[in-house]
């Protein structure tokens, strides 16, 4: 099963795909530092290549927290790296009266795990014409995600597909159950969300925390159980990141992590022999 993300990226083809970015927009130099730099590095691999970053982190534990820098400064930021940099871009929509503002600056919308049973919230995203990402809910059976993926698709928007990024039992950490993975690829391609299966939300009391160190781990897991794309949140300096830095992934790190992850995904998948 494969859906058109762009023009030119297929999901669920050849070759995995690559969504990567840093949590939120926090700036433009941040943004088009890290966007930069992963384009080259996709290049190198010879993956298709999606910059992520949030507009507004909408569910942070703490209203203190770092939000965003405004509405429709962070879409003009993601507007500008996307034409400077020349990739396409994903970000999420969390209320419905913000898709159409959204859908002009980005190629791809992303439902929010908290959202995904949200059904105004999911037919409008599909309404918009763009491709559309549900992350699985933290409460949510994996074949229950079936429901939110037909709620896109009564739109006749075919083009949606599924990312997992484990459970939630209210201790902090997450638990990732790859069974997930197979049962959801029945009806819809999955990407895994590597950097987010490895977040304690309210770790940190105030804030999430996060274990990056079993990033590799899970990672390399999800490739051997099959998926069609990776998930990872990425910070030229996590230590310093406005929002998730415990569980990015540092950019100069990310071309080593990725091709551990890719020598697994190539070895498992069917289409290893059409990788070259």
């Amino acid at each position: 099963m494969s859906i058109q993300l762009t023009d030119n990226i297929q999901l669920g083809g050849e070759q995995p795909v690559l969504i990567a970015g840093p949590c939120a927009v926090e700036s433009y130099d941040v943004c088009y530092e890290t966007a930069s730099k992963l384009k080259s590095i996709a290049a190198e691999l010879n993956i298709p290549f999606i910059f992520k970053a949030s507009f507004d982190k909408a569910n942070r534990t703490s209203h203190t927290s770092f939000r965003s820098i405004g509405f429709s400064k962070a879409l003009k930021v993601l507007s500008s790296v996307r034409e400077a940099v020349g990739v396409p871009v994903l970000t999420d929509i969390h209320e419905t009266h913000q898709i159409e503002a959204v859908a002009e600056v980005v190629d791809i919308l992303q439902v929010p795990a908290f959202l995904c049973r949200q059904t105004d919230l999911l037919q409008a995203a599909g309404q918009s014409g763009l491709p559309v990402n549900i992350k699985r809910g933290q409460f949510m059976a994996p074949e229950d995600m079936e429901h939110s993926i037909n709620k896109v698709k009564s739109t006749g928007n075919n083009n949606v597909c599924l990312t997992e990024r484990g459970f939630s039992f209210g201790y902090h950490d997450w638990v990732v159950d790859m069974r997930s993975l197979p049962i959801m690829r029945k009806f819809a391609p999955v990407i895994f969300d590597v950097t987010h299966s490895i977040q304690s939300p309210g770790g940190l009391g105030g804030k999430s925390g996060g274990s990056r160190e079993f990033a590799p781990y899970l990672a390399r897991a999800a490739a051997a159980a099959g998926v069609d794309g990776f998930f990872i949140e990425t910070h030229p300096d996590p230590a310093n990141a406005l929002s998730d830095g415990p569980n990015m992934i540092p950019l100069d790190e990310m071309s080593d992590f990725l091709e551990a992850i890719l020598a697994v995904w190539q070895a498992s998948n069917p289409y290893v022999e059409l990788l070259g």
